[in-house]
Formats: C-alpha cells, sequence, structure tokens
C-alpha cells in the first residue's frame, strides 16, 4: 500500500482492495460489483453505519448493507420520513408534519394546523407527491456548516425545535441534510436519493396518517396496518401528559434541567404514575366478586414486577388482600424447554411454561385449598419447592406477572371475568423533535442493559446481542395478544432516559471497535448526547425505574 492508497477489507466477497486516498463507498461498491437482494443504501464502516458518499481516507472494514439489515431500514426509514415532510410541505404550505410513534407497522402522523378533517383526496395528493420525488431520483446532500448558521436554517425552515437541540449541544459546527431546497437533520444516516424509497404506502389512521414502510422480509411489499386501539388509547393519554408538563419534545426538557427543575419533572412524573396505578386498583376493587387473579404482562423490561408490586400496595389500600406469583417459577426443567430455530432455548414460548400445573395449581386455589408454591432454580434449571404455601381467603386476589398473561392458551380453564389483564408498554413519553419519535424499543434495550450490567453481570455487548432474539420472541409471543388487555399501562417516565444517561454511557463505550455490536452502541451514544443529565437522587424508592438502576424499597 502507498502513501496515497487505502485498503478495503470487504464483508461482503471476503477480499482486500487498494482505493485512492479518498474513494467513496459507492464507488467501491461499484469497483467490486457488490450485489444484495435489495438496492444497497448504506455500509458499516468499522461497525459503524457510513452513507455510500463517504469518503475512506484510511483503510477500513466495509460491509455493504440493504433494508434486510436493521440499519439498512433505519436508513430507509429516516429518508422516507424526510421525502413525507417535503411533500407535506409541497401539498399543504401552511401546515407542519409531526410523526409521533412507531404503531400498528408503521408511523404514525399528524397534520398540525390542517384544521379539518384529513381525506381520502389529501392522502392521494401526498402519496402522488412523494411518487413524483422518487422518480426525481433527487440527491440527500449532507452538508457541515457551522452550527450558528445551521440554527439559523433550521429556524428559517421553522424547525424551531430541532434548532434549540442543536443550539444546546455547544459544538462548532453541526450537519443538515439538505434535498432541493429543503433542510432537515434525522439524528442518523440516509439513503443516497429519493430514487430508491420505491415502496410505501399512506393510509388514515385516528386523527392521522399511518406511514407505512416495507416489510423487514420483503422489500417490495409494505406492512400489513394491524389496528391497535388500546394502544393507541394509551399513546394519546402520555400525549396529554407531555402536553400537561409542557415537554413535548427533548428540547424542552434539556431546558427545565438547565433551569434547575428536573426535581419537578421527577415528582410530576411519579405523581402521574401513581394516580394511574391507583386508577387501575380502583377498576380492580369494583370487580372484586368476581376476580380472582389479576394477570400483568409486558415485553422485556417493560417494569412488570415493579408494577405489580406498586398495585398490590393500591389494592390493600382498597381492602383487598393481593398474593404475587411469578409465571418464571412455572418454568418447566431446562432440558425440556423448546428451543428455536437457531437451536437456543425459546424462553420467551408459552411451552416453556408448565401451563397443566399452573393451571392446576390455581384451580385448587380458586376451590379454596392450599398448595406449596414453586420457585425456579435459574442456576440449576429446575423447579424447586422451598415450602412456601398458599391459601386464598375471603377478599384475597393473584397477582400473577410474566410476559405470557394476555395469552389466551395460559389459563384455558379459566372462565371470562374471573381474570382482569393488564398491559405494559413503555412508550417514551418525548420525542427528539417533530419528525423524530424516541422508540419504546430503545427504552426498553436501555432499562435491560442497565439492569444486565449491574445484577447478571452482562456487559453492553451481551445484552445487544441477544436482543435481536428477545425482540423476535416477543413479536411472535406477547405482541399479537396485547389487546386482550383489559387495560394498559405506560411504564415510560419522562425523565427516564435523562437519568439514564449516566449509568448507560459508560457501559456503550466499553463495546470494542471489533465487536458487530459497536455499531448499535454508537447508535446509541450519538442518541444520548443530545440528552442533558438529571440527577437520580430525588427518584423515589418505590420508582419503576428503581426496579433498574437500583435503590428500591420493593424486595425482588
Amino acid at each position: 500500500m502507498s502513501a496515497r492508497t487505502i485498503d478495503i477489507y470487504c464483508e461482503n466477497n471476503n477480499t482486500v482492495q487498494a482505493y485512492p486516498l479518498g474513494t467513496t463507498l459507492e464507488e467501491v461498491k461499484d469497483d467490486l460489483g457488490i450485489q444484495l437482494d435489495n438496492p444497497i443504501c448504506g455500509a458499516l464502516v468499522n461497525n459503524k453505519v457510513k452513507e455510500l458518499s463517504f469518503s475512506v481516507v484510511k483503510s477500513k472494514k466495509v460491509e455493504f448493507i440493504d433494508y434486510t439489515h436493521i440499519d439498512g431500514r433505519r436508513l430507509y426509514v429516516r429518508s422516507l420520513i424526510f421525502l413525507l415532510y417535503v411533500a407535506v410541505r409541497e401539498v399543504f404550505p401552511q401546515v407542519k408534519l409531526k410523526v409521533l410513534n412507531g404503531i400498528s407497522n408503521g408511523y404514525y402522523c399528524e397534520l398540525i394546523g390542517l384544521k379539518r378533517k384529513i381525506t381520502d383526496s389529501d392522502i392521494w395528493e401526498l402519496k402522488s407527491e412523494m411518487q413524483s420525488w422518487v422518480e426525481k431520483d433527487l440527491p440527500f446532500e449532507k452538508k457541515g456548516i457551522l452550527t450558528p448558521d445551521a440554527v439559523e436554517e433550521l429556524v428559517r425552515q421553522g424547525l424551531e425545535e430541532k434548532a434549540k437541540l442543536f443550539d444546546q449541544q455547544g459544538m462548532m459546527f453541526s450537519f443538515l441534510y439538505f434535498l432541493n431546497g429543503y433542510c432537515n437533520y434525522f439524528y442518523g444516516h440516509h439513503v443516497p436519493s429519493t430514487g430508491y424509497l420505491t415502496t410505501f404506502d399512506i393510509v388514515p389512521y385516528f386523527d392521522g396518517i399511518l406511514l407505512q414502510v416495507p416489510k423487514p422480509d420483503n422489500f417490495k411489499e409494505v406492512n400489513e396496518v394491524e389496528l391497535q386501539e388500546k394502544l393507541f388509547g394509551i399513546f394519546k393519554e402520555h400525549k396529554k401528559r407531555a402536553e400537561l408538563m409542557n415537554v413535548p419534545n427533548l428540547g424542552m426538557l434539556n431546558e427545565y434541567v438547565e433551569s434547575g427543575r428536573g426535581g419537578d419533572i421527577i415528582k410530576i412524573s411519579e405523581a402521574l404514575h401513581e394516580k394511574k396505578v391507583a386508577e387501575i386498583a380502583n377498576m380492580i376493587d369494583e370487580r372484586k366478586d368476581h376476580v380472582k387473579v389479576v394477570l400483568v404482562a409486558g415485553p422485556s423490561a417493560s417494569g412488570k414486577t415493579t408494577f405489580s408490586k406498586r398495585l398490590a400496595v393500591q389494592m390493600a389500600v382498597n381492602g383487598i388482600t393481593p398474593h404475587l406469583i411469578s409465571l418464571d417459577d412455572y418454568f418447566v426443567d431446562r432440558e425440556q424447554t423448546p428451543r428455536d430455530e437457531h437451536g437456543n432455548y425459546d424462553f420467551e414460548s408459552l411451552d416453556a411454561i408448565d401451563v397443566d400445573f399452573f393451571n392446576l395449581q390455581l384451580l385448587q386455589l380458586f376451590g379454596g385449598e392450599e398448595v406449596e408454591l414453586p420457585r425456579f432454580n435459574f442456576i440449576l434449571g429446575r423447579r424447586e419447592f422451598t415450602g412456601e404455601k398458599l391459601k386464598l381467603g375471603e377478599g384475597h386476589i393473584l397477582i400473577v406477572e410474566g410476559i405470557h398473561g394476555m395469552n389466551p392458551g395460559l389459563m384455558p380453564h379459566v372462565q371470562n371475568g374471573r381474570s382482569f389483564k393488564i398491559f405494559l408498554s413503555a412508550l417514551t413519553q418525548i420525542s427528539l423533535d417533530d419528525h423524530n419519535h424516541i422508540s419504546t424499543t430503545d427504552n426498553r434495550l436501555i432499562r435491560r442493559m442497565i439492569r444486565d450490567s449491574k445484577y447478571r453481570g452482562y456487559s453492553a455487548a451481551d445484552t445487544i446481542k441477544r436482543w435481536p432474539s428477545v425482540r423476535s420472541g416477543e413479536e411472535k409471543n406477547i405482541f399479537p395478544y396485547q389487546e386482550n388487555a383489559d387495560v394498559m399501562f405506560n411504564s415510560a417516565l419522562i425523565y427516564e432516559l435523562a437519568v439514564l444517561k449516566k449509568y448507560v454511557e459508560p457501559l456503550l463505550k466499553a463495546v470494542p471497535e471489533v465487536c458487530e455490536e459497536h455499531c448499535e452502541a454508537n447508535r446509541l451514544l450519538k442518541f444520548f448526547s443530545y440528552f442533558h443529565h438529571i440527577d437520580d437522587a430525588e427518584i423515589p424508592p418505590t420508582s419503576l425505574i428503581r426496579e433498574f438502576l437500583g435503590g428500591s424499597s420493593f424486595k425482588y
């Protein structure tokens, strides 16, 4: 290798090739003839996501990616939302686009300032406008400019909430993306041009629209809309909370922190949580003559355990005697645990639970019998009995916590009306700005990362590596049943990510560059760079977030 060339180690075809200093990834891709199942939209360079326009000035390991890769999908979705933003500006110049949440296999958006219901004609116009820009195949151009100039440009384009975040960063230079005169920023990279965005759709959804994106395993088809009325209700509730607290986005939260009012946000957030838990306890109290078991379910790191304990306290206030049981104690012995398609233990499968034994004990308890409760020994991988016994008396109700609580196959012999179902989600209550929501999946991953490190001895790389398998199990065994809930509870707290920042950043920085998981760690570190830290000293010991941070007054 001469002083004017660099080596590219290409993962896709296992080759090493020398290129002139400053060669772009697009030129490398074309020279090597790399082809994937779908259009190549970016690359991993030393396990960091880069655009195809990226110029290589040092020797690098490169893997080109398409939509089948999680980061390829992120590239595509960011660019598609940018395109939707431009279409809204073109079709409705006085309207602001707000991208509020990922829901129903798409992205829910509202058109602020339209002042009327969205019509089929409106949607047709937006889709037609987007399609015309796709056909023009216009480039997404990335430009680094002085931060004051970037702030001024964002304000000029009516993106004040983004301008506030840029200003709070305190950086000399900032990057903006331009599309034929429109500028925006999405906290990540884009596909090369609008011509890549060939698959999308828009449909009416409640008070707004749902932007549909391609299926992960079939780029030519969009995901089917899955109507989630109860989940949408929780989303609307958390939107009202954010408005009530005047913290709709991260820029506003940072302002609260810098003015010394972070403690106020904690107090109000915790009070809202407690109020909602009390409301749910009251709902159970109204049905106490019929309900014998309360089922608490939710995905990983949604806070099921602490919620169950707080609910038990509120039920006791109403004169009900609660008894907590964990479904994890009804796991089958390790050698009987089903395996997934990769040969790994599938702990998210309902078949990992001894459903027959669980139901036998339920019926015995409902019949007034005393039972000896099991305890699962996770080290030995088998069920044990330690002499703990339970008998239900007058005014006693079971609280059963576990991921399968909404699955009708869990209690086939228990009559309808005898159970009360609660599903926990972690719908983050603030967004980065009007066009960038914070994923509930990211929120839960961060919680789990901290808990895994603190209590289970796992590194951030371990948690990140396991996460796709966890998510796959949730999509198959948990989320399809969430609408069976009698009520949903949003376990996210407006302040929590600003608190978790201090705990998770050292874990993310410890993920070495040679690990595949470095890519995800780097993305999350960039995400947290926009948060101003809130100290956790004022978080009460009964807070749900204490389940992950430590310092809880509950016993786990």
